[in-house]
């Protein structure tokens, strides 16, 4: 029976596997987040798509004018007929209104850039070594990708302190706050406010997401941090979000708390060093 056992798993190899089945379930659950957001980045790229479409209906046309008047100096026979022309296309309100166009146009392209590179930042998945980062500036990229979630259900308040770098996964901190905003929206039965507030306290930094929702009955209070508890209904969540935020901010030497007051909101607490005791691998 003794020749039939398998000799034990060395310990560094079993912690390589299980950081790396860690790491597969960070990405799985960011990318089921991104799909559940999907619909929403998809309208939020659409409306600034669309009116630069219109707007480009409406250059062609005119242009077309635009080019009557040209075209006209080398055949027109007087001054007064270009006048003519000239007036038959307004052209003062053509004028006028072709720098809006423009403006308008330039502003849609940059709402789809904007997005487009809050998606990148949001989604990738190499990067894997803490190092400084501006933690306002994944904050604002995470707003952006959850903007669509979060505009008709709440006004969203930043209440940002002066923060150093910290060091940190930034792609990582992003997803704990992403976790929390939709959650945060997901509580408001009405129109209400979610407040992102920043603090440096000594060596540390408090990230805050408080919302004004419905709140957490104290009986749930306790098993908000357990892998695959969910009060969502089906198809809302997979009871991961939270689970996954709480390792995270562990991995980051951090501490994660909630309070909470059915009726009147939620307010989630992140405190992170801004220096890592460990450099590196977090560990």
């Amino acid at each position: 029976m003794a020749d039939d056992q398998q000799p034990p798993v060395p310990a560094d190899v079993l912690s390589e596997k299980l950081e790396q089945a860690n790491r597969q379930l960070l990405q799985s659950e960011k990318m089921a987040a991104i799909g559940q957001l999907a619909a929403g980045v998809a309208h939020e790229i659409n409306n600034p798509v669309g009116y630069v479409y219109s707007n480009l209906q409406s250059l062609q046309s005119y242009l077309t004018d635009l080019f009557r008047l040209t075209d006209a100096v080398d055949t027109a026979q007087s001054v007064e007929d270009l006048r003519q022309i000239r007036k038959s296309i307004d052209y003062d309100y053509l004028r006028a209104d072709l720098e809006d166009l423009l403006r308008e146009s330039r502003e849609g392209i940059e709402r789809v850039k904007v997005i487009i590179a809050a998606m990148k930042d949001f989604s990738h998945i190499e990067e894997e070594e803490f190092r400084p980062a501006d933690i306002h500036r994944g904050m604002d990229t995470t707003l952006n990708v959850v903007n669509n979630e979060l505009k008709y259900k709440a006004e969203v308040v930043r209440d940002y302190g002066d923060l150093p770098e910290v060091e940190c996964i930034l792609s990582q901190i992003n997803q704990v706050v992403m976790n929390l905003l939709v959650n945060a929206a997901h509580a408001m039965e009405a129109a209400g406010t979610i407040t992102l507030r920043t603090r440096q306290e000594g060596d540390c930094v408090i990230i805050q997401v408080a919302d004004t929702g419905k709140g957490i009955e104290q009986a749930h209070l306790n098993r908000i941090f357990e892998p695959f508890f969910t009060t969502k209904p089906v198809g809302k969540g997979t009871g991961l979000g939270l689970s996954l935020s709480f390792n995270i901010v562990e991995k980051h030497h951090g501490q994660i708390s909630v309070e909470s007051t059915p009726g009147q909101g939620t307010t989630f607490t992140i405190r992170l060093p801004i220096v890592q005791p460990l450099s590196g691998d977090g560990s």
